[in-house]
């Protein structure tokens, strides 16, 4: 219930931010002058920008299973699965969230947690990561799964991709506006944004959707370092963590998709856009706490 509100208000703050902003600097007259009606905008950035996140994390679940092969373990059919349920079971009992589902995927060694809700997330290991890895290192990773959902990163995450979203719509749109009144000035026609705006648009979406992109994935990696700390807590001590971390830096990583890179075990995109930290700097940060 907190996070729903905190979904809410987020909203709200990012409407008044923007219509603040255009006021204090005196945007809201030009525009208004020229036919932009901007708590029009502003609402419809806010759906066009949280409406997209949010159903990408309602659908998250449904969405990893269908683009990893995901096999939810409903039944136990081996000694390996039934360790990886229990261990899940007891890591979410420690953390206070309700059992997420727990799933294998065929692949190089990765993982991942999802899901919109803490108490009804997904948990999910790699064939390549059981294969690789010692069971204390496949346990402080499913830990640091389990972490990322006692911390709600699958709703703080999509909070943040909205609010970018947002910014990115609406200001997109402002400055294609004002871009094309000015090329216009002096002209009687009055029908409607030219061809100004659509090209300043499309641009702007382009530059500032790299810009909040850098921005998200920034948060991320803080995000990787809080759950790095939240496996090691669960397990007692940080070694484990430490080990897997260790191990995974002397793997190729698997590849997950797009929208649950930010929440696997480890990535390998160039550093500003990475969803996580070299493995080097989360060992070095887990060594200091």
């Amino acid at each position: 219930m907190k996070r729903v509100v905190l979904f809410l208000l987020t909203n709200f703050a990012v409407m008044a931010v923007l219509l603040i902003t255009t006021r204090l600097l005196g945007v809201d007259r030009f525009l208004t002058a020229n036919g932009l009606d901007l708590p029009r905008l502003a609402i419809f950035s806010l759906v066009i920008g949280f409406g997209g996140a949010t159903i990408s994390l309602l659908m998250s679940k449904f969405m990893a299973k269908r683009s990893t092969g995901a096999r939810v373990i409903n039944q136990p059919q081996n000694a390996d699965e039934a360790w990886i349920v229990e261990t899940v079971r007891r890591f979410a009992d420690k953390a206070g969230i309700g059992m997420p589902e727990v799933a294998i995927f065929d692949g190089a060694p990765n993982a991942f947690a999802t899901g919109a809700f803490k108490n009804s997330a997904l948990v999910a290991v790699s064939t390549g990561l059981l294969q690789n890895m010692t069971k204390e290192e496949v346990e402080a990773v499913i830990g640091h799964e389990v972490a990322h959902v006692a911390n709600g990163d699958m709703v703080t995450m999509t909070l943040i991709q909205g609010v970018m979203n947002t910014f990115v719509v609406f200001l997109s749109r402002v400055i294609g506006y004002a871009v094309d009144a000015f090329l216009r000035r002096g002209s009687d026609n009055n029908s409607g944004p030219g061809i100004g705006y659509m090209i300043t648009t499309v641009v702007m979406d382009i530059v500032l959707g790299f810009l909040a992109a850098i921005i998200v994935a920034w948060f991320s990696r803080q995000r990787e370092y809080r759950a790095d700390a939240g496996a090691a807590d669960l397990m007692g001590r940080k070694q484990p963590m430490i080990n897997a971390l260790a191990r995974l830096g002397g793997l190729t990583p698997g590849e997950l998709p797009k929208t649950m890179q930010a929440l696997g075990i480890t990535g390998n995109l160039g550093k500003l856009f990475s969803t996580h930290p070299p493995i080097e700097e989360r060992i070095a940060a887990l060594q200091r706490n």
